[in-house]
């Protein structure tokens, strides 16, 4: 059988046709090496196409390829490995695998210390194709969650990191390819920090195998959400080759990057578009970066991209899309192909990341956008949604969510729809919070939405005043700001002077009213004049 061309689809599924792959699974029962070993090389080569993937794990040969792992012969045990990184490409053939031991055992062959010295014997080899094809296999299977953290229970971190030191980049591969597919686990990315791997994968960044540099790089960037892997990245001089890495790929003179990622936003693999968008959502910061992302055409692909279910491609869609509509030639491309409909109804989705980027998006398209309070007014249901996620429990979405808000009450009309769906209770009951970015963007929305009706009195009902007090012990000078406003517009309330005095609101404002930011400095100052106004009257009145 070996003597026909294992690599041809047509051989493959000829051997599938005519009842081969229940023959070969069965010699590998069988008690004859020779045997097992000229089906494994077999199996092997024909399993590279997924309807025999599919058919080998029906039959039951995954069991039996995960008993073969214990062979004390070293042939058996890298072929079998090898088959089965081949076979546990889709998800019941991974969790087969699981379910039957075999994370274990592939643990258990990376057990090989790395050997520098050229001339090794043909045991040591053994041993090195052993341990890089237990890797190839943990590589396939560590796609599942519930694997990542079976290879994580079995030892797996410190044994990938030994091998990390190797000089074959054969081995690297799968190595790496591991590390960098369990770096979304929160747990893998510390030990990669504890075990000192950070060091070895900079290390590996300047070889010269591209698929290598490809998967170091990828894990490098799971890891760095953290700022100790950031500076232990740039401690190992990691900045370099992975600068070098982009102008290999992309030529970054003037704006020719920008025009390659704006290219890449079509017909890309998911795993693609999520870097590239978050590369464009960061460079869209920039507002020479926003003129050009414009001019080569990449605002209708990124709309187009809000329509994914991809979570993590949302958050950095939204990303992008809210930092392009900062300019107002965007926003109006933004608002005619719908895009303001489509991060509103991403304030729906059930990931609450992908509501709050929906929700930043949205403030910066409705400050932009020329008739904002009608194009809010025209989404059916809109309103109420975004208050309703008042009832939210994450921070962010709630800062977002309170950011909206501020930007929506700017509209008289849309201000009384809000009022109307009980914005003031629910943005009273969140005054008590510790959490300063959305202290800074309550108060923002209470100050707005204080300009309607009797919605002042509401605030200070719904005891809402001596929380926002103690806003202004804050370190943050940007709460400061929106405080005061909000402190201001409630002291135009009578009772609500009289509870921001019983909090000793007065000395707080005066040292406020010499701040070098005339906004916070006017809000103060008014707030004070309110409270004082109000004692005097009742001086006035009691003394005549």
């Amino acid at each position: 059988m070996r003597d026909f061309n294992l690599a041809q689809e047509t051989c493959q599924l000829a051997i599938r046709n005519v009842g081969g792959l229940d023959v070969l699974i069965n010699l590998l029962d069988t008690d004859e090496i020779k045997c097992k070993i000229g089906s494994l090389k077999i199996l092997k080569e024909i399993s590279r196409n997924s309807q025999i993937r599919r058919a080998i794990a029906d039959l039951g040969g995954l069991q039996t390829m995960v008993k073969i792992l214990d062979s004390p012969d070293k042939d058996l045990k890298f072929l079998a490995a090898e088959t089965i990184a081949n076979v546990a490409k889709f998800r019941r053939a991974r969790r087969t695998v699981r379910q039957h031991g075999g994370i274990k055992r592939l643990v258990g062959l990376l057990d090989c210390v790395p050997d520098n010295s050229a001339n090794l014997t043909s045991e040591q080899e053994k041993d090195i194709e052993v341990a890089r094809c237990g890797a190839l296999a943990l590589w396939s299977c560590s796609k599942s969650t519930r694997n990542k953290e079976a290879i994580r229970k079995a030892g797996g971190i410190p044994l990938l990191a030994q091998l990390l030191k190797s000089p074959h980049e054969n081995m690297l591969i799968p190595v790496v390819g591991t590390l960098q597919e369990c770096a979304s686990e929160q747990s893998y990315r510390i030990a990669i920090q504890t075990e000192e791997m950070i060091k070895d994968l900079v290390k590996n960044l300047s070889r010269e195998n591209p698929e290598l540099q490809m998967h170091c790089a990828s894990a490098i960037f799971k890891c760095a959400e953290d700022i100790v892997t950031r500076d232990l990245v740039r401690q190992y001089d990691g900045l370099k080759p992975l600068a070098t890495l982009l102008n290999v790929n992309i030529k970054f003179q003037e704006y020719k990057a920008l025009e390659t990622l704006v290219g890449l936003l079509t017909d890309q693999p998911e795993e693609v578009l999520v870097n590239v968008v978050g590369a464009l959502g960061e460079c869209a910061q920039e507002r020479s970066n926003r003129a050009v992302i414009r001019r080569c055409g990449g605002i209708q692909p990124l709309v187009n991209l809000l329509t994914g279910t991809n979570q993590a491609l949302l958050v950095n869609v939204t990303k992008a899309v809210g930092a392009c509509a900062t300019e107002p030639d965007n926003m109006a491309i933004i608002d005619r192909l719908d895009g303001v409909r489509l991060l509103w109804s991403l304030l729906k989705n059930q990931n609450p990341d992908v509501q709050a980027s929906a929700a930043w998006a949205i403030c910066p398209c409705i400050e932009n956008a020329k008739d904002a309070g009608e194009m809010v007014r025209s989404f059916v249901g809109g309103l109420e949604l975004i208050v309703n996620l008042l009832k939210s429990d994450n921070k962010e979405v709630l800062a977002g969510v309170c950011a909206a808000i501020a930007r929506i009450a700017k509209d008289e009309e849309n201000l009384a729809v809000i009022t109307d769906h009980g914005v003031v209770p629910m943005l009273a009951k969140l005054a008590s919070t510790t959490d300063d970015k959305l202290r800074r963007h309550l108060a923002e929305a209470i100050a707005r939405c204080c300009m309607w009706g009797s919605n002042r009195v509401s605030f200070g009902e719904a005891g809402a005043v001596a929380p926002l007090v103690q806003y202004l012990n804050s370190q943050d000078t940007s709460v400061h700001r929106a405080t005061a406003q909000a402190l201001f517009q409630l002291s135009r309330d009578p009772n609500n002077c009289i509870t921001m005095h019983e909090n000793a609101v007065v000395k707080l404002l005066l040292d406020m009213v010499g701040s070098t930011d005339e906004v916070l400095q006017e809000a103060a100052a008014g707030c004070v004049a309110n409270i004082r106004r109000l004692a005097l009257a009742n001086e006035k009145a009691r003394y005549g």
